[in-house]
């Protein structure tokens, strides 16, 4: 069966699975590719892996389309994930009002689960918020990392150590079960992505990548966007 294949960040994830069945109703097609770490996602269409479309965030995406690897005309923003803490379902709440809380939350903790810290959006960032709160060294033997925010959060879920955390983008979070949003990162530490779709160029499906861009960026989805982590 033909399909529509995408190549995303994971904070995409779970908003395009709850579009998949009307995207499906609509084109006949399902969707197909990998959701993963936003550099390692631009890396495999650099690579040439056959893409229909791609959700990355909004820098990345101008980058693609300097390179003419994506349609510019095509381009469209379907929201802002912010980065956020995590628990496992059940746990206390871990609450950081700023940087010194979100410091001592850390060093609580006894596993910190949290995606690529070199090709990841919300990766990257949690690399730089611990060197910057100085506990980088610190806290490095509890870092557990994973190739992208869903599987760390699915690793936090199934977690047997006593305090574990996760700090990924909030719709990873969102999506799985067994952990719960726990918080916005505070003032001074915090991180807000654009995440942006476009048409590949030569994409085998490009009428239909640009339905699915309709559907993830228009007005009559606006609720499932919010539900599933997305801001204006």
């Amino acid at each position: 069966m033909s399909a529509l294949n995408i190549l995303s960040g994971g904070a995409a994830h779970g908003l395009v699975k709850s579009l998949a069945a009307t995207f499906k109703a609509k084109t006949g097609l399902d969707i197909e590719g990998e959701f993963g770490a936003v550099g390692a996602m631009a890396g495999k269409l650099r690579g040439g892996m056959p893409t229909d479309i791609v959700i990355l965030t909004s820098a990345l995406i101008a980058d693609l389309a300097r390179e003419n690897l994506v349609t510019s005309g095509s381009i469209a923003d379907v929201g802002l994930v912010e980065t956020a803490m995590a628990v496992r379902t059940g746990d206390p709440l871990v609450a950081a009002t700023d940087a010194a809380s979100l410091r001592a939350a850390f060093l609580s903790a006894d596993a910190i689960f949290v995606p690529d810290t070199k090709a990841s959006t919300a990766g990257i960032h949690v690399a730089k918020v611990l060197a910057q709160l100085g506990i980088a060294d610190e806290v490095a033997a509890r870092l557990q990392i994973h190739p992208n925010g869903a599987t760390a959060m699915r690793h936090l879920a199934a977690s047997k150590t006593k305090r574990p955390v996760g700090c990924t983008q909030s719709t990873e979070i969102i999506s799985t079960e067994g952990v719960v949003l726990s918080g916005s990162l505070p003032p001074g530490c915090e991180l807000a992505t654009v995440y942006t779709a476009a048409v590949v160029k030569n994409a085998a499906h490009a009428a239909q990548a640009q339905i699915l861009i309709e559907l993830l960026s228009g007005a009559g989805q606006r609720q499932q966007r919010e539900s599933a982590g997305f801001g204006k």
